[in-house]
């Protein structure tokens, strides 16, 4: 595996590798562990589209666009109303 180096700003490099330290591991050993668990773009569009699939054959639910626009819409005004409550 080759190295790379990335510009971050030292604050955050200094926060990773605090949490690095925690856990045990190195700044890139932590850094890869953590770009092993995220995931792109296209694979969280598969794996929505993976459970609308299994929704829709398990109970018949299929939304809409607009529908699931409008729900889209309404868990974030829940999850607002949640996180500025504090």
């Amino acid at each position: 595996m080759s190295d790379v180096n990335v510009r971050i700003p030292a604050e955050a490099r200094e926060r990773l590798a605090e949490i690095a330290a925690a856990e045990g591991l190195s700044l890139g050993a932590y850094l890869a562990r953590l770009a092993d668990s995220l995931l792109t773009p296209a694979e969280r569009a598969e794996g929505a589209e993976q459970a609308r699939a299994t929704l829709n054959e398990w109970n018949g639910y299929a939304p809409t666009p607009a529908e699931q626009d409008d729900l889209d819409a309404e868990l974030d005004r829940r999850l607002t109303r949640v996180t500025t409550a504090r």
